[in-house]
């Protein structure tokens, strides 16, 4: 099977880099799946399991949005957040939940209580992702 280069990238660190099979993305407008020759596109990332195809084995990541880009030198994720699912932890997730919905409260201006229920909704479509 024919590989292409993939990277995982978030804000922490490189969490992925090297040739793969297949990646399949949770995307914004519904799961998708990058096999080498794919045709150039970007798109957003909703919370969700990102899972890395090669050789016949997968690793898979839980990403909380962020944006793909497919381009004939390959595929590269940009994410908010990718950590394998045993990294993540459900009692800090409801935490972040618990303080986002606080911070709204307590939000002085709508563009904060904007961000900040964008970023809630982010952190509860991971809380769905972590429960499945």
């Amino acid at each position: 099977m024919p590989t292409f280069h993939f990277e995982l990238v978030s804000p922490e660190k490189l969490a992925f880099s090297g040739e793969v099979d297949q990646v399949d993305a949770p995307g914004a407008e519904g799961e998708f799946g990058v096999l080498a020759g794919h045709a150039p596109f970007i798109s957003t990332l909703k919370p969700g399991v990102l899972v890395i195809h090669t050789g016949g084995q997968r690793a898979r990541f839980v990403v909380s949005g962020g944006f793909a880009e497919v381009n004939p030198q390959g595929m590269t994720v940009l994410a908010d957040m990718a950590s394998p699912p045993d990294d993540v932890d459900p009692a800090a997730i409801a935490q972040a939940v618990q303080d986002t919905i606080e911070d709204i409260e307590d939000a002085k201006d709508e563009a904060t209580r904007d961000r900040l229920r964008r970023k809630l909704e982010q952190l509860k479509g991971l809380q769905s992702v972590l429960a499945a």
